[in-house]
């Protein structure tokens, strides 16, 4: 017993050594790894500090450097002109008269009178139908014209014979009556034979297929010999108005209490139509009229303008840019649109100094024309603004004005 609790207390012992030996061992690895993240900070902060210290004098001496440095740039005079007022558009060239040449009647195509791509007049032959067949129904129906009208009129002979002898007492009253009815019929039958005759001589007619508009012929839809009808969906050919012609375009609706009060003073608003990079003027117009109503589920109204086309530059569905001319604003300060800049300040250009340094002056804009620009408010005619070169300026910079490229 003795020895057994001997030997418990020196285990006891011993492991209460092992847990005080691991708690320092502990205590000392979290000091050192305080101490490595302490002096880490130092540094970090340290490094922070010196950065600091340096931009500022970096910074001050990039923009010294930038201002004394002398930037090559192009100028253009600010000036006093008119200013177009203009609204642009996507439009569709519309005919003023579209004509899809289809048989009326039933029969071969025996003829086509026309080239395509040729012009055409009003009333020119373009293509003829077998008459032959139209011509016998007429021939037949004329037949039975002539045998009833000869009935017709014998039938009115028996009528004035029956009513002299109704007055002598000779026959009943119901046979003359029964006459009289008889002419009648006869007279119908020969009403609706003429009719008859009437419809086949008006086929012959169709037999001939004219043009009822002056215009251009498109591509040939049916060959000749083939057998057509009145039900064929592509018809024969078809001709087209080309001049005049006119554009069809939208505008918001915004912008209508303008164009009407333009339009009803009588006056035509002048329309331009351009090629799809509006770069090529195609053919010059007014404005014919406006539709009558607001398309809801856009917002724009339709307009038409008018075009002569003498040239042919405007094709039926070709579409081209519009720009409808409004008004003109004379005496405004115009610069070139490339003058203009936009920054945190707003719209604003370089302006050039009497000794050749660059002021940044903020502008107020007004309506545009191509590449050059109205200003409202900010530059005074007569003034220089910098048209190219202006990313590397700022407020100070020296410049030296690049000579004049020949036009």
């Amino acid at each position: 017993m003795t020895a057994g609790k001997l030997l418990t207390d020196q285990t006891r012992f011993f492991m209460q050594g092992l847990k005080k030996l691991y708690g320092m061992r502990q205590r000392r690895i979290l000091l050192l790894t305080l101490f490595a993240l302490t002096l880490a900070l130092l540094i970090w902060c340290g490094w922070l500090y010196l950065a600091h210290a340096n931009a500022p004098a970096k910074g001050h001496s990039s923009s010294r450097l930038d201002s004394a440095q002398v930037q090559t740039v192009r100028v253009a005079h600010v000036t006093r002109g008119a200013m177009p007022i203009e609204l642009n558009a996507l439009g569709t060239v519309t005919p003023l008269a579209s004509f899809t040449a289809k048989t009326q009647v039933a029969g071969r195509l025996m003829k086509v009178s026309f080239k395509e791509g040729q012009f055409v007049q009003k009333g020119n032959l373009l293509a003829q139908i077998d008459p032959r067949p139209h011509q016998i129904n007429l021939q037949n129906a004329q037949g039975v014209l002539a045998k009833d009208q000869a009935l017709l009129k014998q039938a009115q002979a028996d009528l004035k014979r029956y009513q002299i002898l109704l007055k002598q007492d000779s026959i009943s009253a119901k046979q003359v009556a029964d006459q009289a009815s008889l002419v009648e019929q006869y007279r119908g039958i020969v009403q609706a034979d003429r009719a008859q005759v009437d419809q086949y001589q008006l086929n012959l007619t169709y037999c001939r297929i004219t043009s009822p508009i002056n215009g251009r012929v498109g591509l040939r839809q049916v060959d000749v010999g083939n057998y057509v009808q009145p039900s064929d969906a592509n018809g024969i050919v078809v001709i087209t108005q080309m001049q005049p012609t006119s554009v069809i375009f939208s505008l918001p609706e915004d912008t209508l209490p303008t164009v009407l009060k333009r339009l009803r003073s009588t006056q035509k608003l002048p329309v331009s139509a351009y090629d799809r990079n509006r770069s090529t003027v195609l053919e010059t117009g007014y404005l014919k009229t406006i539709d009558n109503q607001i398309d809801p589920a856009t917002g724009t109204v339709k307009l038409r303008a008018h075009f002569a086309n003498q040239n042919d530059m405007l094709y039926p569905n070709q579409f081209v840019n519009i720009n409808l001319l409004v008004d003109t604003l004379d005496g405004v300060t115009i610069v070139p649109s490339s003058a203009i800049q936009n920054g945190s300040i707003g719209t604003y250009a370089y302006v050039i100094n009497p000794d050749n340094t660059v002021s940044v002056r903020t502008l107020k804009t007004g309506p545009v024309k191509a590449e050059y620009t109205s200003i409202k408010t900010g530059l005074t005619p007569g003034e220089r603004v910098v048209i190219d070169g202006a990313d590397r300026l700022r407020e100070g910079t020296k410049i030296a004005v690049a000579p004049s490229q020949p036009a």
